[in-house]
């Protein structure tokens, strides 16, 4: 209720005008709001500070530039980068080229006519970079380099989640005042999906000696920070998820055509005789997948049954399948969210590290497989599947599985959210269905069969 009664007479007017005024900026406010969440899609609410930063530490000055130790730093907590690996790109602000590299190569040298005598690396003015392949010789290795391009995430393997290289860059400034920051940086991880920010200066990075009784620091430093979207990677999950219960016989599949179509009339039967062919199995330069034939045509479909159901825990079995067959995931990761998951007690088979992203909530979890044991998901086939147990105590105030509790909220696998069934398809407990009209027929045919005896 007002306090005040508002007239347009008197002072009152003045309240009016102020009254309307903040009515007007909150009209703007919630047309601007709307009108840029839709593009927000980088924003992910289980991992609200996951990027990945690039690095740029000048470390000396030359004739005709510097030379600089460029550093990936994977911070996302389940989205990691696969193989065939990033690719990074920029374009430079004047004629910079790069003379040598050291950990990296670019993939195009371009045009050094110009050039008599030695000849830069490469002279293009948008260089794209990728990393080395593992076994190059010693003299073109750098720390954390030759990995193929493939990053852990933050949360399954700090140390993993690092790449880096050294580039020695010529015709640029030769000092923090003439140095001029490359511009639109682009990710590739390996697909898209990823939009870099622009280059900004940083306090300098300090690097500490051997024996941690010396600090020297970079010249120059600056950062480019990189963030990822689903919506720009593709118009489609790239996963869906199936139920079951112990206490029905009803399976709830992945919806139809959860992750598109598009692929349904290039897909291969299980049990096709094509499958038998040399070289089915070899991944394109176009990443372009072969998928087993399915009514949801997804490459990845998890499966999450509630197994058992003890007086003080009950177990569920989480299942991921790869149905393409042209690709395998190293370092793959599935992140669930489950009120329950507070209460963890034991998980076989897999990895399992807890995700609070906010301090005051704990539902979220991340599953990943043993290193040399099931990190490695194979193709579609006999092999392509790892599976797991989970058991989980009961919260005797809050435990109960009606109305699909026993089941997850969301599901991540490899960064990427999951398809979900629609919440009326969950296997509901034998003593809704008794509500329902099965029953009613039930007792009607039981009626007739009696009169039918009787009469």
């Amino acid at each position: 209720m007002f306090q005040k009664r508002i007239s347009f007479k008197g002072k009152d007017y003045s309240q009016q005008c102020q009254l309307l005024f903040s009515l007007a900026k909150l009209t703007f406010f919630v047309v601007v709001l709307s009108s840029v969440l839709p593009h927000a899609d980088a924003f992910d609410p289980l991992d609200p500070f996951g990027n990945i930063t690039i690095k740029w530490d000048v470390m000396s000055w030359t004739p005709d530039g510097y030379v600089a130790v460029v550093t990936m730093n994977n911070f996302q907590m389940y989205r990691h980068i696969m193989s065939p690996g990033w690719t990074l790109g920029w374009n430079w602000p004047k004629k910079e080229v790069i003379w040598s590299i050291v950990g990296s190569q670019t993939t195009e040298q371009g045009d050094c006519s110009k050039f008599k005598g030695n000849v830069p690396h490469c002279c293009k003015r948008d260089p794209v970079l990728v990393d080395l392949l593992p076994g190059v010789p010693y003299n073109q290795q750098f720390s954390n380099c030759c990995k193929g391009g493939v990053l852990a995430s933050w949360g399954e393997d700090p140390s993993e989640s690092v790449s880096s290289f050294q580039i020695s860059v010529g015709l640029a400034g030769t000092s923090n005042k003439t140095v001029k920051l490359p511009k639109n940086f682009t990710l590739l991880g390996p697909g898209p999906g990823y939009t870099c920010g622009p280059a900004k200066i940083v306090p300098s990075t300090v690097f500490l000696s051997a024996d941690h009784r010396r600090k020297t620091q970079a010249l120059m430093t600056w950062n480019v920070t990189c963030t990822y979207s689903q919506f720009l990677s593709s118009k489609y999950p790239s996963c869906c998820v199936s139920l079951s219960t112990f206490y029905n016989d009803t399976i709830t599949p992945c919806p139809s055509c959860a992750c598109g179509c598009n692929h349904k009339h290039n897909c291969i039967m299980g049990d096709s005789e094509k499958l038998k062919r040399k070289g089915i199995n070899t991944p394109r330069k176009d990443n372009e997948p072969l998928l087993q034939c399915t009514h949801h045509m997804c490459p990845i479909r998890v499966h999450w049954h509630v197994k058992l159901n003890y007086k003080d825990y009950w177990r569920v079995k989480i299942a991921i399948t790869n149905f393409n067959y042209r690709q395998n995931h190293t370092h793959w990761t599935l992140v669930a969210q489950h009120p329950n998951l507070n209460n963890v007690t034991q998980v076989f088979s897999f990895d399992y590290k807890p995700l609070v992203p906010y301090q005051s909530i704990n539902d979220t979890g991340m599953f990943y497989g043993m290193k040399f044991y099931n990190d490695l998901l194979m193709e579609a086939g006999p092999l392509g599947n790892v599976q797991s147990e989970v058991l989980m105590q009961k919260d005797k105030n809050t435990f109960t599985l009606k109305s699909g509790w026993g089941f997850p909220q969301r599901v991540y696998f490899n960064g990427d959210e999951c398809k979900l069934p629609p919440p009326d398809s969950y296997p509901i407990l034998p003593s809704s269905a008794e509500k329902g009209p099965f029953s009613f027929s039930s007792t009607a045919i039981y009626t007739i069969l009696m009169i039918f005896l009787t009469w």
